[in-house]
């Protein structure tokens, strides 16, 4: 079932004409974890976070440059939401195709009414690659930032670059 998950990411990524450089190793599920993967791997790396609204009704894809804090109750005034919390597994499975642990901005391709809006980490834009998960967490994908917003553009969710501070 994993291989069908990267698949489809390969499959997305190959139709728009997105080149990118596949590493595989072993499952990580913290950035802690990750840190480790991604010694000689070029490029931003991120931390990506699936939360909601209060009411359940809003649900947004944060991607955020590792090293960068997040407080999702600055965040939220921000937004004009009421509190944002961490999205349970289902509504993870349910919006995204994703499981805990490999939540990434390739699963919005699961996300057919563009249900989640995706918010990014602004300092990303200067970024010549980064890096995501391809929908499991035993590998990943290195992308021009360039071909990242294509994706983005392609896949149709709303997008906004918003300013997040280093921690």
């Amino acid at each position: 079932m994993t291989e069908d998950k990267e698949k489809k990411v390969q499959d997305t990524l190959n139709k728009l004409d997105i080149n990118f450089t596949r590493h595989e190793h072993p499952p990580v599920y913290t950035v802690e974890q990750a840190v480790e993967q991604w010694k000689g791997i070029q490029g931003a790396h991120c931390k990506n976070i699936f939360v909601r609204n209060k009411k359940g009704n809003r649900h947004f894809l944060i991607i955020v440059e590792h090293l960068k804090k997040l407080d999702l109750k600055h965040l939220s005034a921000r937004l004009g939401q009421d509190r944002l919390s961490f999205a349970s597994p289902e509504r993870l499975d349910k919006y995204l195709g994703l499981e805990a642990g490999s939540v990434s901005p390739f699963g919005l391709i699961n996300d057919s009414d563009h249900h989640v809006k995706v918010l990014i980490d602004e300092d990303l834009q200067h970024e010549e690659f980064i890096n995501f998960h391809p929908n499991i967490n035993t590998t990943t994908y290195t992308i021009s930032f360039s071909d990242f917003k294509k994706f983005l553009d392609q896949i149709g969710n709303k997008y906004d670059f918003i300013k997040f501070e280093q921690i």
